[in-house]
């Protein structure tokens, strides 16, 4: 088959023999849904407060979870740079955005998986070792099924950034650095500089809008942003998956391998 007649499909193929081959993925991922389970376990084994919400703490080992998945991401592009595989990839398919989409397509989706997978694990596990008198959360509670998801939904869209942020930067160490950065180090500084402008922000989302089950209400604190709602952090976090992948898209067809 002539790299003119390649479609998603037959590109998404490709991208997932080579996803499937490397067993540094399946290892990092394996590591990502162990630490997330694991974390959500002790939640459970320690909660004492039956007020708090035991959700957004059993789902506490999705924001870790993050930095692997994203990292993961990274690496899933500027691994063919280093390695120099890229020149073959792009010969074999000259429709350069395509093999973006392609990686895209295939990350996206094993991501998702194992994110959805680790973060109903974690719930699952807290609500069985919650002790002290406290009743476990049920997924039929109200809200909780959305908050298990979208933080499980997370992991793809973070990944997913990191993706583009690989496309767009093709150094393993300065993308990574840049994705942890934006991720983690920012939320900080900007809510530090511009309390409004910190609910946007990626890890904030995630621990203020997406885990939670109710909405998180700060009193008279003034240095405290008004959160996202669940649904709106999910599509600001997926805005920012676009704008990286959109980004790396237009540069992969502009530079040289």
């Amino acid at each position: 088959m002539s790299g003119g007649s390649y479609g998603l499909a037959q590109a998404a193929r490709m991208e997932w023999i080579k996803l499937r081959s490397l067993r540094s993925t399946w290892w990092t991922l394996a590591v990502t849904a162990a630490g997330t389970v694991g974390i959500g376990l002790a939640v459970g084994l320690n909660s004492r407060n039956a007020d708090a919400d035991l959700t957004n703490n059993a789902l506490a080992g999705v924001v870790p979870g993050l930095l692997l998945a994203g990292a993961l991401g990274v690496l899933t592009m500027t691994g063919e740079y280093s390695s120099g595989t890229i020149r073959a990839t792009l010969a074999v398919i000259p429709r350069r955005p395509l093999v973006l989409a392609a990686k895209a397509a295939v990350f996206g989706a094993v991501t998702l998986v194992v994110g959805e997978l680790a973060a109903f694990t974690a719930f699952l596990a807290a609500a069985a070792t919650v002790r002290h008198g406290i009743a476990a959360p049920a997924l039929g509670d109200p809200g909780v099924l959305r908050a298990v998801v979208l933080s499980g939904a997370a992991f793809c869209l973070i990944g997913l950034l990191g993706l583009g942020l690989g496309a767009i930067i093709r150094y393993s160490a300065a993308a990574v650095g840049v994705l942890v950065a934006g991720v983690y180090v920012v939320a900080q500084v900007v809510g530090f500089l511009a309390r409004d402008a910190a609910a946007y922000m990626p890890i904030l989302i995630l621990e203020n809008s997406l885990s939670t089950t109710r909405p998180v209400t700060c009193g008279s604190d003034p240095s405290c942003p008004d959160f996202l709602s669940a649904w709106a952090g999910l599509g600001m976090l997926s805005l920012y998956a676009a704008i990286a992948l959109a980004a790396g898209g237009w540069l992969l067809s502009k530079r040289n391998a």
